[in-house]
């Protein structure tokens, strides 16, 4: 699917998952919720488990849609689409396996704002917000 992005929404009580990306690109050393873009030939669940697999080393199961907006990257506009996943163990009986980023952490949403996050995950943080507090 061109131009669609996925983020992965883990949540575990009051918490939702984060990382903090590798200090190269563009968004280097910023926070975000997990996820990527979608390849040609898959569809938004298939890249949200193939991508959550690569960049922490676990299978995850792909829950309901519960956001999504429009950004801008390098001048193109890209969709982002926001899953809820169900991790199998959040992290805490073993460390996740990071490729992609330099650390991962269970925050609460209002943590969100004191980190340094990624502008398009910000556009979707109210919708998320919400949908974890079952607004």
């Amino acid at each position: 699917m061109a131009n669609v992005s996925i983020a992965c929404i883990a949540l575990w009580k009051d918490k939702v998952l984060v990382a903090h990306r590798n200090p190269v690109g563009q968004m280097g050393s910023r926070w975000e919720f997990p996820g990527g873009k979608v390849e040609e030939g898959e569809d938004e669940r298939e890249g949200l488990v193939r991508e959550f697999k690569e960049e922490f080393g676990v299978k995850v199961r792909c829950g309901q849609l519960i956001a999504q907006d429009e950004f801008e990257h390098n001048g193109q506009k890209r969709q982002l689409h926001a899953y809820r996943i169900f991790v199998p163990h959040k992290g805490l009986i073993f460390k996740y396996r990071l490729t992609e980023h330099t650390e991962y952490k269970w925050v609460t949403f209002d943590e969100i704002h004191k980190l340094e996050f990624v502008d398009s995950d910000l556009k979707i943080y109210d919708k998320v917000r919400a949908y974890a507090e079952g607004k």
